[in-house]
């Protein structure tokens, strides 16, 4: 079923029973037309919103795994029959196209069935044998409890997806979650929210805390755990705090993906590689290849197949469901700002801009960008850009550009594009990232059972993949019991030169390798 976009639909927000007085708007980027306007939530509000959530934490996580995944697959349901009015909020709160806006329900679907299939599996309790001798009555086990209450924020580059990526293996884990949407794009995910709360019958384990900077300090204050996707800056900021708290957190940070082109790639694909790589939801992803290495044998002819096909992509705000744009508006003033100043830096030190380069249209529209003849002194290079920019550097041979791939602080992920295996796994390892694709971009994100995380300066821990999707979001509990009901143990009291002795012979049998010595002197 397909709802109207009307103003009532896309305010209502989770039930509170004391509403925040004070709202902000959310606003189309591409056209500057108000989207919503939405709870600008205080930090007492916040902290209502978990006390409500932990109450009701117990209930869910007693459920069990099984049954949690019942409501998760229902929550899909519902956001599959309102497709077309979630990704309405997000085409028109973050601007982008159609197309680009689409491929959102794709993260839904896929997330949720893995972890709803996989849950209960990865929550099981696991056994463990015995170390040694003395510890032969005892039976080892392994239980997993969650953090009562997981926080998860948020940035504003996929206003569905991203939350999705993080907030089912959190649910399946039997946590309560307090979420913080990007206060530039938190419509489309409060509307999700609402409907886990409101039409799927599901237990109210999930809030969604609309805000700026105050209301996502207070989500981290609140919690007893939390899960950042964002800037480096922030991350950080949001580390020390957890820190001083004592929690967990897991940081998914900036990354500035190298992109190496062997002169064995087949280049139809290569170019394709890069553009959709570099260029898809205007650039504004975290793994987005943002530096491109080619090597001197293939270069103007990689060069000239990507200026021609970067030179047709369709810059704009297509209607819901038309498809007639590749990719849409850059989210804010200050992203494309970012953009132009990296370029004007280029420019200066002696780059060319060879398509693109300004903005276009009445919104943030900023045209699709190749640069050459850049070098790591520039900022395109070296700092994160978060736009449609693709500089493309010429290298010598791999071993200048896994070196120059790896001149950053980041290590998010990256590509390498050959039709050699053997050079492709060299190339590859080589690589100081979390993350690596071979003939692809991006992918490794959606490969669900591979871990997901960055190196240096672009995280902490992984964000999510197999059962550390699940398994990340609880404490792991030791659990030992008695295989055989003894009415003493050897090493209880009282001590007795008896047990003494005993206790002496089983170590020097069993743990100091006196039998090993004395063989060891005999056969010399």
């Amino acid at each position: 079923m397909t709802q109207e976009l009307t103003p009532d639909a896309v305010k209502r927000a989770p039930r509170r029973k004391k509403p925040s007085t004070s709202v902000f708007d959310v606003v189309n980027p591409a056209t500057g037309e108000q989207v919503a306007s939405v709870p600008d939530m205080s930090a007492a509000d916040v902290d209502a919103l978990a006390a409500r959530l932990r109450e009701a934490q117990p209930a869910w996580e007693a459920l069990g795994p099984a049954e949690r995944a019942k409501y998760l697959l229902r929550w899909l349901d519902w956001i599959v029959d309102h497709k077309d009015h979630l990704l309405g909020l997000v085409h028109r709160e973050a601007g982008k196209s159609w197309g680009d806006a689409s491929i959102e329900l794709m993260v839904c679907v896929e997330v949720i069935n893995y972890y709803a299939k996989h849950g209960e599996e990865f929550l099981a309790e696991e056994t463990r044998r015995p170390h040694g001798p003395a510890s032969l009555t005892k039976k080892l086990r392994i239980l997993r409890r969650p953090y009562p209450l997981v926080g998860v924020i948020t940035p504003w580059n996929y206003p569905l997806a991203m939350p999705m990526m993080d907030v089912p293996g959190a649910l399946m884990a039997g946590a309560a979650v307090l979420t913080k949407p990007s206060e530039v794009t938190p419509v489309a995910w409060a509307e999700a929210v609402r409907a886990w709360n409101e039409e799927i019958g599901a237990p109210p384990v999930l809030g969604c805390a609309t805000g700026q900077g105050e209301t996502g300090r207070a989500v981290v204050d609140a919690v007893d755990m939390v899960q950042f996707t964002g800037s480096t800056a922030t991350g950080r900021r949001i580390g020390i705090r957890a820190a001083e708290r004592l929690i967990p957190a897991s940081l998914e940070l900036g990354g500035k993906d190298a992109m190496i082109v062997l002169d064995d790639a087949e280049l139809t694909r290569t170019v394709r590689g890069a553009i959709w790589g570099g260029l898809f939801n205007a650039g504004q992803s975290c793994v987005a290849v943002e530096r491109v290495y080619v090597e001197d044998r293939i270069y103007d002819d990689f060069l000239a197949r990507l200026t021609a096909e970067v030179s047709s992509l369709r810059v704009g705000h297509d209607g819901q469901g038309d498809f007639t744009a590749e990719y849409g508006a850059m989210a804010t003033e200050t992203q494309i700002e970012i953009v132009e100043a990296q370029v004007a830096d280029a420019v200066a030190k002696g780059a060319r801009v060879v398509t693109g380069g300004r903005r276009t249209g009445e919104g943030l529209f900023y045209l699709p960008t190749v640069l050459v003849d850049v070098d790591h002194t520039m900022s395109c290079m070296t700092e994160e850009t978060f736009g449609p920019l693709l500089p493309v550097m010429r290298v010598a041979d791999e071993a200048e550009a896994v070196r120059l791939a790896n001149d950053s602080p980041y290590g998010l992920a990256g590509s390498v594009w050959t039709s050699s295996d053997e050079r492709a796994r060299r190339v590859g390892a080589a690589l100081e990232t979390g993350g690596v694709n071979i003939n692809n971009a991006m992918t490794n994100v959606f490969q669900f059972p591979l871990p997901m995380g960055g190196w240096k300066h672009s995280g902490l821990g992984h964000r999510f993949g197999g059962a550390n999707g699940v398994r990340k979001y609880c404490r792991q509990q030791a659990f030992v019991t008695e295989r055989v009901d003894l009415k003493n143990e050897i090493h209880w009291y009282p001590y007795t030169p008896r047990k003494g002795a005993v206790t002496e012979m089983a170590l020097r049998l069993t743990g100091m390798h006196d039998w090993r010595r004395r063989l060891g002197r005999r056969a010399r």
